[in-house]
């Protein structure tokens, strides 16, 4: 049995540019359901999936062969053999480890793999670290749509044991589906249609929106190319805004000098700031970098929680009462200066709240809380590391620009053949 396989090795996968190079505006009268972590997750997905009539369009970061990795496997294959169009764009470091076997499976049925930048190991090492497509979406049928952090794998789900994820999703329905799919489409190198709306703009959208609208959500995301800081901008942006209270949960934090500041700001004239943290990470260098930044914060107000039940993996925030986002963009360096990210800014009153309860419940159930007037040890040295680590996350994205990137062209091949 042959296996085909294409491989993206690039940022930019379409060659209709006007088609890729799109700036989403603002869609209203949509329904939005928050998923917290696999439980809630999965069954919708794949519910979704096994009703699927006509296209299933999948990106996802992750996946592995474990019960959901085999269980997504049989929905996509069976989808697949009943005619539904699949296809299946995943990253090529973070599905590195796929073996033949299961790849030649999905594709035999018909689903097109799609690998983002595979890459051979050198002395056993993965070496495709840099410039991941790091999105989770989920499109079925152009009709309901899933975005946020969650991969295709076990370790989001309770059962996993005291290292599963807790992590977020939206699912959406009603006309931000549209933009979601012809995203979907774009970013897979399939042919699209673009309407006038979905034509390169001149000037942007707007971040915010003022609209006395409910459902609101406007899809933004992060290339290396025209949208690299857009979702930085947002964030910066829904802080400035801020009257009344703001709360993060990032599993990744480290962000940028100017994003940083603002969250200071937002804490300096009133605004009740709260972050939540990794406490039992599953990378430890990012609880390490995320606690140069205690001081900064705390000393302005900032409320710090590290949550300590098990890793935590969202990407999630609220401003106020209305505004909301949930995405796959951690807010560090690579999710910020590298990766290929996408998020959804929501506002809606009622997904606020909820997320709001939720986030509220983990801070105070099972979270610690950092001191305002916490005494540091080796004040010294932090002292020192700390200038240091402050101006080099301030010069980050300049950095990052002397690192090699991908070049803007699709370029689909067909694997080695692999004999099962």
């Amino acid at each position: 049995m042959t296996v085909a396989v294409e491989h993206i090795a690039t940022d930019q996968p379409p060659d209709d540019a006007k088609a890729r190079d799109v700036d989403y505006g603002w869609q209203s009268g949509n329904r939005l359901e928050l998923l917290e972590n696999g439980e809630a997750y999965f069954p919708r997905v794949f519910q979704a999936m096994r009703e699927a009539q006509r296209e299933i369009l999948l990106e996802t970061f992750i996946l592995f062969e474990d019960k959901v990795g085999h269980e997504l496997k049989g929905i996509l294959i069976e989808a697949a053999q009943r005619g539904v169009k699949v296809v299946a764009s995943l990253d090529g470091f973070g599905c590195g480890e796929l073996s033949p076997a299961f790849l030649g499976e999905l594709a035999e049925a018909g689903v097109l793999v799609q690998m983002f930048d595979p890459a051979s190991k050198m002395l056993g090492i993965r070496t495709n670290w840099f410039r991941r497509l790091h999105r989770k979406i989920v499109v079925v049928d152009a009709t309901v749509a899933f975005i946020g952090g969650i991969n295709f794998s076990a370790d989001h789900l309770g059962d996993f044991g005291p290292e599963a994820k807790q992590d977020y999703a939206v699912r959406v329905t009603g006309p931000a589906v549209a933009d979601l799919h012809h995203f979907a489409l774009a970013q897979s190198g399939r042919q699209v249609r673009t309407r006038r709306g979905w034509r390169r703009r001149q000037q942007r959208p707007s971040l915010w929106t003022t609209a006395n609208e409910e459902g609101l959500v406007r899809l933004i995301y992060r290339d290396n190319v025209q949208h690299r800081d857009d979702i930085e901008e947002a964030y910066i942006h829904a802080l400035s805004k801020a009257q009344k209270r703001v709360v993060i949960a990032n599993a990744y934090f480290f962000p940028g000098y100017r994003l940083l500041r603002e969250i200071r700001n937002a804490a300096r004239r009133g605004v009740h700031v709260q972050l939540i943290m990794q406490g039992q990470p599953d990378v430890l260098l990012a609880k390490l970098a995320a606690r140069m930044l205690y001081d900064y914060l705390l000393k302005d107000g900032v409320v710090i929680h590290e949550y300590c039940q098990r890793p935590l993996h969202g990407k999630v925030a609220l401003v106020d009462d209305e505004w909301s986002t949930v995405g796959s963009s951690n807010l560090d360096p690579l999710s910020l200066s590298l990766n290929l990210e996408a998020n959804v800014l929501i506002r809606d009153r009622a997904f606020n709240q909820q997320l709001y309860e939720r986030l509220e419940l983990l801070a105070h159930e099972h979270c610690r809380t950092m001191p305002e007037n916490r005494k540091p040890r080796l004040w010294l040295w932090r002292l020192t590391v700390g200038f240091l680590v402050f101006h080099v996350m301030r010069h980050f994205p300049v950095l990052t620009g002397w690192l090699p990137a991908h070049k803007p062209r699709l370029k689909p091949f067909e694997s080695q053949a692999h004999d099962l």
